[in-house]
């Protein structure tokens, strides 16, 4: 069993994944920076110098003037600024994760190998269509006649 474990852990789909996901961490790290430290600031800006990620409702437990205070409070809130961060965070790694794959498929592309010899299979078939193509066209066969039905007349 520990075998078994070991040959699946060093296969290089397992490797591959793990690389990915500690620099998807690192990534996710950027794109709070970008959305928290860069994007939001010049939004609150325009909206009159407010905090989107302040923007929440109290459910229960009075009004509060940010969520850091209703959360101590212990109010219940929905933080729909939060939620508007998450919505812009996930579309920036999307939109990057679209363009990673974009661009790894052009490369795929180009890195296809150029055209291989035909097989075995394909250059007979090729020889075959050729050779018919070259070949004089039969003769159309007669058609038949008309059969000839006695008419009954009443």
């Amino acid at each position: 069993m520990w075998r078994e474990f070991r040959d699946f852990a060093v296969r290089g789909s397992v490797i591959d994944l793990a690389v990915g996901l500690v620099l998807g961490a690192a990534f996710t790290a950027i794109v709070n920076s970008l959305v928290n430290d860069l994007l939001m600031p010049p939004v609150g800006l325009l909206l009159g110098g407010i905090d989107v990620s302040e923007f929440f409702i109290t459910i229960k437990g009075g009004s509060y003037p940010t969520l850091a205070a209703a959360k101590t409070a212990g109010a219940v809130t929905i933080n729909y600024g939060l939620f508007v961060n998450a919505v812009i965070k996930f579309v920036i790694v999307a939109f990057a994760v679209f363009l990673l794959v974009k661009q790894i498929n052009r490369l795929r592309l180009n890195l296809a190998p150029a055209d291989t010899a035909p097989t075995k299979t394909e250059a007979l078939l090729t020889e075959i269509r050729d050779l018919l193509k070259n070949s004089p066209a039969p003769a159309p066969a007669p058609a038949p006649e008309p059969s000839r039905r006695a008419s009954v007349r009443k």
